[in-house]
C-alpha cells in the first residue's frame, strides 16, 4: 500500500467539521450530505479486510427504514454475515481520523494489527446501494476508498442489503453469485416446498406487499413474475414510482410495525377480503397483516414468522425420528420478545430458546452453534440457518431409500435452505418462507395468528442525566446497577398477572427504554408507567416524572 496515494485520495473526501459517527449493528447512518468523507473510509477498510482474507467483501449504501434523506454504509465480511466486531472499532476510528494524514497511520496500525502483509493480495469488494437518491455519490467515494488502497471493486448496481450479502457469501464459496443466481435459488427451493405440499392444497391467495417505496419494491415484482407459474401473486404497493410517495413515508415495516395500522395504499377494507406484508427500506425485514373476526388491524411480527418457522422445522425433524431428533434446534430471541411466543416455543413445541443482548448481530452469532438456528427480531429481521454439517447429512440422506415421510423431510429441510437467505435476514425470502409453510400445513393467516395470543405490552422512555448509570446482565433483562433498581423492578412485576418487565440504556442517546407486558393492556401499561417512575427516580432522571 502506498500511504501517499491513500492520503491524496482522502483529501478529496474531508471529514465535516464536528462530525463524529460509531459503526454499530446497522453500520454507519447520517444525513447524507455528512457521509462523503465516511463512505470513502469504510471503503478502505473493505479492502483492508478482503486484502486480510483474501477473500471478497461487500459494501451496501442504505439506511435502511431510515427517512430519505438519510443514508450510510454497512459491510458484509466474507461469510456474507456482517462485519467482525473486533472490526467495527476499527471502522469507527477510520471514520473519525481527523485528517488524511491520520487515516494513513490508522490504516498502517491496523494492517500491522491484523498482520496484512504489504505483498498481500489486492483485494476485491462488492458494492450495491439502494435506491436513495444520495446513492451514486456516495458509491463513488466508495470506489475511490477501494482504489485507494489498491483493491479492485466489482459495482453490482441497486440491490437489496440481502441480496449483496447472499453474493458475497457465494462468491467465497465458488458459488455463481449473480442477481439472476440469487433469483433462481430462491426460487428453486420454494417451487420444491410447493410441489412437496401435495396436490391437494390450495392455490396461494393474492399477498399485497408494501414496498415502502425502496429497492425491495421491484425486486419482489421480479421475484414474482419469476415464480407467477406457481400461483404466487404479489400485489405491490409503494412501488417508489412517480406519484406513490417518499422512501419509508407512512409505509414499510419500521411503519406498520410501530403505529400497529396498515400503510399508506393499503385500506383495511382490502385486508378484511385479503391480507398483506410490509418490507422495510432495504428489504431485510418483513412483517405481515390482515384484519381480524372484528374487522381490526392485527400484525404478525418476527415472533409469529419464527414460531412459524421453528414448528416448520421440528415437523420435518420429528418425521426423521431418533436420526432426526439429534439435530440441535434453537430459536434465538431478544427480551423483546413476546412472552406468548418464547412460551409457545418451549411448552408447546418443546424446542431450546436462547436469549441475547438487543441487536441482530448478537441473535446471529448465537443462531450459527445451532445445527438450526432460527431468529427473528419483532421487527421482522431474520433468517432459518442449517449447519454443514445438517446440510451434508440431508444430502446423503437424500440419495438413500427410505419411507415416504422421511424422503419428503429431507427434501423439505434442503429446499428450506434454499428458499432462506443464509447470509442475513431478509425480506424477500421471508415471504416465500410463509408462504411455503402455509401452503404446506394449508393454513390461512388467520389460522397462523391463532397459533398463540401475544400478552400485551407498552414500551416507554425515560430521559436521564446520563445513561451509563445503568447497567444490565442476562442478556439485559436484569438491571445491576442503580442499586435497588432490579429490586424495585422485581416488587412491581410481583403483583402483576403474567408480568414481565425490564429497562435497558440506549445505545444512542440519554434514555432509558422501559418493556413491560402483562396478562392486560391496562396491566401492561400501569407496570410499565410504574417502572418508568422508578427509572426516574433511581437513576437520575430528568424533567416531570412520568
Amino acid at each position: 500500500m502506498v500511504m501517499a496515494s491513500l492520503e491524496q485520495a482522502a483529501n478529496l473526501y474531508p471529514i465535516p467539521p464536528g462530525l463524529a459517527i460509531d459503526y454499530g449493528t446497522a453500520g454507519f447512518r447520517a444525513e447524507a450530505s455528512t457521509l462523503p468523507s465516511t463512505v470513502f473510509r469504510t471503503g478502505v477498510l473493505a479492502a483492508l479486510r478482503s486484502r486480510q482474507t483474501g477473500a471478497v467483501t461487500g459494501l451496501v449504501i442504505t439506511a435502511s427504514h431510515n427517512p430519505e434523506g438519510d443514508n450510510g454504509i454497512k459491510v458484509a465480511d466474507p461469510n456474507g454475515g456482517m462485519l467482525l466486531r473486533d472490526w467495527e472499532a476499527a471502522a469507527t476510528a477510520l471514520a473519525n481520523a481527523p485528517t488524511s494524514e491520520a487515516l494513513a497511520e490508522a490504516v498502517q496500525q491496523l494492517a500491522v494489527r491484523e498482520g496484512i502483509p504489504a505483498q498481500a493480495p489486492s483485494g476485491t469488494v462488492l458494492l450495491a446501494r439502494d435506491t436513495r437518491p444520495s446513492g451514486p455519490a456516495l458509491a463513488h467515494a466508495a470506489t475511490q476508498g477501494i482504489a485507494a488502497v489498491g483493491a479492485t471493486v466489482e459495482d453490482r448496481g441497486v440491490l437489496t442489503t440481502p441480496q449483496l450479502h447472499w453474493m458475497v457469501r457465494a462468491t467465497n464459496r465458488a458459488e455463481a453469485a449473480t442477481e439472476q443466481d440469487y433469483f433462481r435459488t430462491l426460487a428453486a427451493g420454494f417451487r420444491e416446498l410447493l410441489l412437496l405440499a401435495g396436490a391437494g392444497r390450495p392455490p396461494l391467495a393474492p399477498l399485497l406487499v408494501d414496498g415502502a417505496n425502496g429497492v425491495g419494491a421491484a425486486k419482489v415484482e421480479r421475484l414474482g413474475a419469476l415464480l407467477a407459474d406457481t400461483g404466487l401473486a404479489f400485489r405491490v404497493r409503494n412501488s417508489g414510482q412517480p406519484g406513490e410517495g417518499r422512501l419509508n413515508a407512512g409505509c414499510g415495516a419500521d411503519f406498520v410495525q410501530k403505529e400497529q395500522a396498515p400503510p399508506a395504499g393499503v385500506t383495511l377494507d382490502e385486508l378484511r377480503a385479503g391480507r398483506g406484508a410490509s418490507l422495510d427500506g432495504d428489504a431485510d425485514r418483513v412483517v405481515f397483516y390482515h384484519c381480524d373476526e372484528e374487522g381490526g388491524f392485527k400484525l404478525l411480527d418476527g415472533d409469529k414468522i419464527a414460531v412459524l418457522a421453528a414448528g416448520f422445522v421440528n415437523e420435518q425433524l420429528q418425521a426423521l425420528g431418533d436420526e432426526g431428533r439429534r439435530w440441535r434446534v434453537g430459536v434465538v430471541q431478544t427480551a423483546y420478545a413476546n412472552g406468548a411466543a418464547t412460551d409457545y416455543l418451549r411448552n408447546g413445541l418443546q424446542l431450546e430458546v436462547a436469549r441475547t443482548a438487543t441487536g441482530v448481530k448478537y441473535l446471529h452469532e448465537v443462531a450459527v452453534q445451532f445445527d438450526v438456528g432460527i431468529y427473528f427480531e419483532a421487527n421482522g429481521h431474520g433468517t432459518v440457518l442449517l449447519s454443514a454439517a445438517l446440510l451434508e447429512w440431508l444430502h446423503q440422506q437424500s440419495k438413500l431409500e427410505g419411507a415416504p415421510e422421511r424422503h419428503t423431510a429431507v427434501r423439505r429441510l434442503l429446499a428450506l435452505a434454499g428458499t432462506v437467505n443464509q447470509a442475513v435476514g431478509d425480506a424477500l425470502s421471508g415471504l416465500l418462507l410463509v408462504e411455503a409453510v402455509l401452503a404446506s400445513r394449508r393454513w390461512s393467516t388467520a389460522d397462523w395468528d391463532a397459533l398463540y395470543t401475544d400478552l400485551p405490552s407498552r414500551q416507554l422512555k425515560v430521559t436521564v442525566h446520563d445513561r451509563s448509570v445503568i447497567t444490565t446482565s442476562h442478556a439485559e433483562t436484569r438491571a445491576v446497577t442503580p442499586a435497588g433498581l432490579q429490586d424495585a423492578i422485581d416488587a412491581c412485576v410481583a403483583g402483576v398477572s403474567q408480568g414481565r418487565a425490564f429497562v435497558r440504556p440506549s445505545g444512542t442517546e440519554n434514555v432509558v427504554r422501559v418493556y413491560a407486558e402483562a396478562a392486560m393492556r391496562e396491566q401492561a401499561a400501569s407496570l410499565a408507567n410504574e417502572v418508568a417512575r422508578i427509572v426516574h427516580r433511581l437513576a437520575g432522571g430528568l424533567g416531570t416524572s412520568p
